[in-house]
């Protein structure tokens, strides 16, 4: 899974792609540390809340809040897009990181082990942590409500967590204490302070192959698949041209198709909505020599999931969304929240021969109601579920633009 550097939000992730490497070389020794339980609880729980599939956390930084933050595995140091929540910030007395990214140009962020982070009753001093200046991601316009930041490795290296997306809860438990795992055991191999699995995956004309993949839970998508024998990955005969995402320089272009079967463990998918970014533009900002792809929240969250970093495995058990099948955006744009003017609904990307293109919407345009209900008793959440939900429907829209309203009708389309 992108700012507001001078741009709009046609240049944020299409898919909430967020794979952010971080220069780590002094971070090293902070990790020794982590999250303790203030009392002598062995293990709680806690709900999330779950918005395009992403899990939202509430935490307490340096003793205010709570903050919503995105628990994401895919990230090291925790990192802080909003600096105005901790107090007397001197950016100039502070060290200075490089932050990369697929979707993100080289920017720079400042280093701080001076924040105390709290989740629940459990408590970490000196969280190494990454502050920006400004919010790169722009999580809260994509998601519809104001996050704060990311935290990963410290809280899932502290505990055995146990996360069960069926029921918006994780139990995360000491790891000297007994714990019941349930299950399919899979191995996990943790590098660069983020976890990676292996899978069987379909490569066409190649058959199966055994895959190395970045477990990411910030990641809204299912699969991301992107490289194979050190070049791109094979594209499925049937594909869409897709933008992907934008970063400072320009779009991130690709296709987005599916995979016919993809296995992990026990347990197979057939016909998994995957992305596939133009390898010479991710190859540059990403390092893909460890890894074919990206396995994200859309396919995760069919499991219940128990993590635990320290032996190297997780258990996977199925759940209620196991048998969903796998759908794409059927409207064939990005809808954003205007971080400006809180509930305004605005049009960003379109993509190429879509629903939306045909039916002439245009970027920019601001959506004030849908299916003549107004606009502000939809969610985010809820209009992208809309939007995937059955090719034999069509939406009405409320489109306010140039001090004119008009409506629009998009005939839902699975184009893949």
């Amino acid at each position: 899974m992108l700012t507001k550097y001078k741009f709009d939000m046609r240049s944020v992730f299409r898919r909430l792609v967020i794979c952010v490497g971080i220069t780590l070389y002094f971070f090293t020794s902070a990790f020794s540390q982590d999250f303790q339980f203030l009392d002598r609880q062995k293990r709680q729980s806690i709900h999330f809340k779950s918005i395009k599939n992403l899990i939202i956390i509430p935490i307490y930084i340096n003793n205010k809040g709570p903050y919503d933050f995105l628990l994401d595995t895919g990230v090291g140091p925790m990192i802080i897009t909003e600096p105005s929540i901790i107090d007397s910030l001197d950016f100039a007395k502070m060290r200075k990181i490089k932050v990369t990214g697929l979707g993100i140009e080289t920017v720079e962020a400042f280093v701080s082990q001076n924040i105390t982070a709290r989740i629940n009753r459990a408590q970490m001093d000196h969280v190494p942590t990454a502050i920006l200046k400004e919010d790169l991601f722009n999580l809260s316009g994509h998601l519809g409500t104001k996050i704060y930041g990311l935290i990963g490795y410290s809280f899932f290296n502290s505990f055995i967590v146990d996360v069960r997306y069926s029921e918006n809860r994780i139990i995360f438990s000491n790891p000297d204490i007994p714990i019941k795992y349930k299950g399919n055991k899979i191995p996990i191999v943790i590098e660069n302070l983020k976890p990676y699995v292996y899978a069987e995956v379909e490569v066409p004309d190649s058959g199966k192959i055994s895959a190395k993949f970045l477990m990411d839970t910030g990641a809204s998508h299912a699969l991301s698949m992107e490289m194979y024998n050190g070049d791109k990955f094979p594209l499925p005969y049937t594909k869409i041209k897709a933008n992907l995402g934008m970063s400072l320089s320009g779009q991130i272009k690709g296709f987005l198709g599916r995979i016919k079967e993809f296995s992990i463990g026990h347990f197979e998918f057939n016909d998994v909505i995957s992305g596939f970014p133009d390898y010479a533009v991710i190859s540059q900002k990403v390092d893909l020599k460890n890894r074919n792809g990206n396995l994200g929240a859309e396919l995760l969250r069919r499991f219940n999931i128990q993590f635990n970093y320290g032996e190297g495995f997780i258990y996977v058990r199925p759940n209620s969304y196991f048998k969903n099948p796998f759908e794409h955006d059927m409207v064939g744009m990005v809808v954003y929240l205007d971080q400006q003017e809180y509930k305004r609904f605005l049009i960003g990307e379109i993509d190429e021969n879509s629903p939306a293109e045909k039916s002439g919407l245009c970027p920019d345009d601001e959506i004030i109601g849908v299916n003549f209900r107004p606009i502000d008793v939809y969610s985010l959440n809820e209009l992208s579920e809309l939007f995937k939900s059955n090719s034999t429907k069509s939406i009405i829209l409320e489109i306010y633009r140039d001090n004119k309203t008009f409506f629009r009708v998009i005939h839902l389309e699975r184009r893949i």
